[in-house]
């Protein structure tokens, strides 16, 4: 008997089967909270108050770079006995703040893509 059990659990892993899986990286961007940050008056402290602790700092000389990012990706599988096909989707909200050497913004760039991740297989054209 446990000899016909061992030959099972291959063959049971073998099987086709199917896999969906979601992960997101930190908390979306809210465009219009960053909408509300205004170049020449907003300093480094009242947007990290606005938006929450940057994901990366970057020291420009005496003058600095906050850079807020929110990834999601989403993917699909399908596992046959020899094949296995994946389709992954990942797309990201991001902002970069500049600030003089002062800590007062001088510029804002943003990008709001985080909700168009999709679950496909790959011969799915996504995107178009």
């Amino acid at each position: 008997m446990r000899t016909r059990l061992l030959f099972l659990v291959p063959l049971l892993a073998a099987l086709p089967g199917c896999l969906i899986d979601r992960s997101t990286v930190n908390e979306p961007l809210a465009a219009e909270a960053v909408a509300a940050l205004e170049p020449g008056r907003t300093t480094a402290r009242e947007a990290v108050a606005l938006l929450g602790a940057p994901t990366e700092v970057v020291q420009l000389g005496r003058r600095s770079a906050y850079r807020y990012q929110f990834e999601t990706s989403k993917r699909a599988a399908l596992f046959l006995v020899v094949v296995n096909l994946v389709g992954r989707d990942t797309r990201a909200d991001r902002a970069w703040l500049f600030f003089d050497e002062n800590d007062v913004l001088t510029h804002v760039a943003s990008t709001y893509q985080g909700d168009d991740t999709r679950y496909a297989l790959p011969w799915t054209k996504l995107h178009e």
